[in-house]
């Protein structure tokens, strides 16, 4: 037979939180205080079982010993923890009140009563049992201490156990001196027997407690609390031994001993405050060993006094016969419960049985997700070719294969499609997503057998071909060129795409991340000589790449510290060569080198992102100069400075916004100020357009440079708020050769006048060319012919010494 504890729910909410070794245990003043009256209540006990002693010095310890355990529970609450622990504890310290009151009130008994002996009265014992009902109330707030109802009748048997076995010693103790000790009152008898009852429950219940988990009240300090419980009611037990004393009572030294006892575990609860909490007690169904030690306990009584032929056998007999039968009901309410587990256990495995049936289910249907999950993780989700990942893994794959080759015969290609912006932002996301998807199925229909084909990234591919043979890989990038320049039906849209195209082969001891970095700088050498383009790497990419990131960090340090001026170019009226404004040029002299050309530091400025910065100080100088001009000439004055914008400072938002700041801080009427913009910066349409529509409403004259060079789209004329022409020096060098030379020329000019815009020859060089020019009806020009770049006070001079002009 085996009796068995099920699980305590246990709260550990309010834990502290861990944290180091619990202090070693050092002398304070209330355990100083504690241990001097035990020795002294210890001395004076002992000369009064010599000689009859005044028993007041004896119920004076406890004014101290009492009231000094009383604060250090007290004290012990406000230790950290939280809650639970100053609860508990401070319980424990309105109990030892009472228990006080209830030996203020035994003294009273012993002092001032009719009897002067052991005798405890109804009174006093009520006040003791008030204190340990308010001890045991605190024990059971603790949030570790929360039970079932099958456990708390168990518990409750386990109770009346221990009352049984506790009222049947102390009958074979009180029985030998029945006569002697009931000498005075039946009922104060009875009355210190229930508070030894009541003391011995307690130390049940902290014993059960601390063994059980305690959450953030320490382990120990509990089990000190159980033996001071065990100290108060063990020494009530042997009152019947002083019987023959009636001037000695058990609280003269026991009392203080407890206080002692209580004061060390109120020591210990500070001490561990903050300190890891030891361990609960597994979870599970323990043992209890308190119902056991009872029957063996009253069933080894029972036998000595068998043994001893004592009258208070039949006494003796029914404590020990009703102990087993509060065991045996324990027992058969226990085994009750275990039934009851065993059918939910049950249970339980039947559920468990349906769920492993679910669980196949589902691990199956786990097996289809992962082979999706996979597809998805190394392709992209919307045109279905491999992913980044994928394609240097597989690059990484063909490199080892090949090391037997040196690498040779390994090649990658970046493809890049070119103004797919544009495309997105006028038709639409749906639109650019089946292009991308069509543009991925020319690829994947063009490459051959074995190669990988890859979305790196937006509107970026990349191409895995094998083979030594280069002239074949840039046959099969030609015919993808091609085939992308064939009208693709997209979303119900005929696109026509061209697409930036770099080729790099593999050398000896490549990684994957490096030929793909050499072909990516390949596709933008590509895309930097004018889009729609294929290149095949060469060192002398990387070079330039290298000299560009070289003059980018130079040209940064000259915007900082004054090494860029600007000159200005005349444009004039050819039919009197009277000046009509400017264009503004950047120079550079640097320090070292000297003068740099500007087609050697602009390309690194706009592929470095520093063109923003550069054009905006090119921006406020030229409106500063033109200011300037127009107080010292006057009317002689150039009518309006001319300023290149590129398409990087177009995308930059709020770029009018920034160039009407700098008109107002320069005050610079808006009329005076062209901005000049390429086709292509402005071809995408998007933001660019937008931002020229709004210098348009500010006042700001917009200008289409290099008009004819680049996708020379009509339709752009109309789109763009243009309102001056400037036509490329390509069209004027020839224009002289009459026939088919001129067509151009002449058509451009023939396009301005029809939708009212000016237009400016660019790259006059000779009179035949603008007298040329003239006959066409061209208005004005610039060019060596008239004059070179020159310093604002050169230009200042010259408007000096032409006063007719003016």
């Amino acid at each position: 037979m085996s009796v068995t504890e099920p699980t305590v729910v246990r709260d550990t909410s309010a834990r502290p939180a861990a944290g180091g070794e619990v202090v070693p245990l050092r002398m304070t003043g209330p355990l100083a205080v504690a241990g001097a009256l035990v020795v002294l209540a210890a001395l004076w006990f002992g000369v009064g079982l010599v000689y009859r002693t005044p028993s007041l010095l004896g119920w004076a310890t406890l004014l101290v010993s009492v009231p000094v355990a009383a604060v250090s529970s007290w004290r012990a609450g406000g230790a950290r923890g939280g809650p639970t622990p100053r609860t508990f504890w401070r319980y424990v310290s309105v109990g030892l009140v009472l228990v006080g009151c209830g030996a203020m009130s035994n003294a009273r008994d012993n002092l001032i009563g009719t009897d002067r002996n052991q005798h405890v009265s109804g009174v006093t014992s009520a006040i003791y049992l008030s204190g340990l009902l308010v001890m045991m109330i605190g024990l059971l707030r603790i949030p570790g201490t929360r039970r079932t109802g099958g456990a708390w009748t168990r518990f409750g048997l386990d109770i009346a156990t221990v009352i049984v076995t506790t009222l049947t010693f102390s009958w074979h103790l009180v029985y030998p001196r029945w006569e002697t000790w009931f000498a005075g009152s039946a009922g104060d008898t009875w009355s210190a027997l229930s508070v030894v009852g009541g003391g011995f429950i307690c130390v049940f219940a902290f014993v059960k407690v601390a063994f059980s988990g305690t959450g953030p009240i320490d382990r120990r300090a509990l089990h000190l609390l159980a033996l001071s419980g065990a100290v108060g009611a063990g020494g009530g037990s042997l009152a019947p031994l002083l019987a023959s004393r009636p001037h000695l009572n058990t609280a003269h030294l026991i009392l203080p001993a407890t206080c002692l006892v209580l004061c060390l575990a109120a020591d210990r609860q500070l001490r561990a405050a903050g300190a890891a909490p030891a361990p609960d007690r597994p979870p599970g169904r323990r043992l209890s060993v308190m119902p056991y030690a009872a029957v063996v306990a009253t069933g080894g009584l029972l036998l000595l006094s068998s043994i001893q032929g004592s009258p208070d056998n039949v006494v003796v007999a029914a404590g020990a016969i009703t102990v087993t039968v509060l065991v045996a009901a324990r027992q058969i309410i226990a085994l009750r419960d275990n039934a009851a587990l065993l059918q939910q256990l049950d249970a339980r495995l039947q559920d468990n049985a349906r769920l492993v049936e679910q669980l196949d289910s589902r691990v199956r249907d786990l097996h289809t997700y992962q082979r999706q999950l996979a597809h998805q993780a190394s392709h992209d989700g919307l045109t279905g070719l491999a992913n980044r990942t994928v394609f240097g893994d597989a690059t990484t794959a063909a490199l080892h294969a090949d090391e037997a080759r040196d690498g040779a015969g390994v090649s990658v290609a970046v493809i890049d499609l070119d103004n797919f912006k544009g495309i997105n932002d006028e038709l639409g996301h749906a639109v650019g997503d089946a292009l991308l998807q069509a543009v991925a199925a020319v690829l994947v229909a063009r490459v051959p057998a074995g190669s990988t084909v890859a979305r790196l990234g937006g509107d970026e591919y990349a191409l895995l071909l094998h083979g030594t043979d280069q002239a074949a890989h840039e046959r099969t990038l030609t015919a993808i060129a091609t085939s992308l320049r064939q009208p693709l039906r997209c979303a119900g849209h005929d696109l026509v795409v061209e697409a930036s195209i770099g080729l790099a082969a593999a050398r000896p001891a490549d990684t994957a991340a490096e030929l793909l970095r050499r072909a990516d700088v390949a596709m933008y050498e590509a895309k930097n000589q004018g889009k729609g383009r294929f290149r095949v790497y060469t060192c002398a990419m990387d070079q330039r790449g290298a000299e560009q990131a070289r003059v980018a960090a130079d040209l940064r340090t000259a915007l900082d510290t004054g090494q860029l001026h600007l000159v200005y170019q005349p444009i004039v009226d050819i039919v009197d060569g009277s000046l009509y404004g400017v264009e503004a040029l950047i120079r550079w002299n640097h320090p070292e080198r000297g003068p740099i050309p500007p087609v050697e530091f602009i390309p690194a400025a706009e592929r470095t992102g520093l063109i923003v910065p550069l054009g905006g100080w090119i921006l406020a100088e030229a409106c500063a100069q033109a200011v300037r001009w127009r107080r010292e000439l006057g009317a002689a004055a150039p009518e309006t400075v001319s300023v290149n914008v590129s398409a990087r400072q177009l995308r930059e938002a709020g770029f009018a916004a920034d160039v009407a700041a700098i008109l107002r801080r320069t005050c610079l009427p808006a009329r005076h100020l062209t901005v000049e913009v390429t086709e292509t910066a402005v071809f995408d349409g998007g933001a660019a357009v937008d931002e020229l529509h709004a210098l348009k409403a500010l006042g700001v004259t917009v200008a289409l440079d290099d008009f004819g060079t680049g996708h020379s789209s009509l339709g752009l004329l109309r789109t763009c708020p243009v309102d001056l022409l400037k036509v490329d020096k390509s069209f004027v060098d020839t224009v002289t050769h009459g026939g088919e030379h001129a067509v151009i020329a002449a058509a451009l000019i023939d396009i301005s006048n029809g939708l009212h815009l000016r237009a400016v020859a660019e790259g006059v060089e000779t009179a035949e060319q603008a007298a040329e020019l003239q006959r066409l009806g061209y208005r004005y020009a610039q060019g060596y012919h008239y004059a070179r770049p020159m310093l604002p006070d050169a230009l200042a001079l010259r408007q000096s010494r032409q006063p007719a002009a003016a």
